[in-house]
């Protein structure tokens, strides 16, 4: 099974609210972030994406990181997604819908009903979110 290698955000605001984002063209919600450019580490490619999907900006400084995770990939049949995980602290305020997301949500605490979620959201990285 080929595998995808991103980085990936757990966003969780005051309220402990966790975000998630669905990209144009898909069905199922996920952490923000993606796959590196040549030569990026996961922290730098995380920063990028985060600017480019959601205007967020933040330094390599500001992630703490979670680890590799691997599960089913949500957008690419009979493939896998390999993601070193990173968290960090937003507002609602800081983020702004633009580039591949089509929309964004902030699940409340152990709600993993009221969007469609990636295998790697709901088998990883919302139970990290929310514990």
């Amino acid at each position: 099974m080929p595998d995808i290698h991103v980085s990936a955000a757990v966003i969780v605001d005051a309220a402990g609210r966790a975000l998630v984002v669905r990209k144009q063209g898909t069905t199922r919600f996920m952490q923000p972030g993606g796959k590196p450019e040549a030569g990026e580490t996961p922290a730098q490619t995380l920063v990028r994406e985060l600017d480019e999907e959601l205007s967020l900006r933040v330094d390599t400084t500001d992630l703490q990181p979670l680890g590799r995770f691997i599960s089913a990939a949500a957008n690419e049949p009979d493939h896998r997604v390999v993601a070193d995980a990173f968290s960090l602290r937003a507002e609602p305020a800081d983020v702004v819908v633009q580039a591949e997301i089509a929309e964004l949500r902030w699940l409340e605490r152990g709600d993993w009903t009221s969007v469609p979620l990636a295998p790697l959201s709901e088998e990883h990285l919302l139970p990290i979110a929310w514990a």
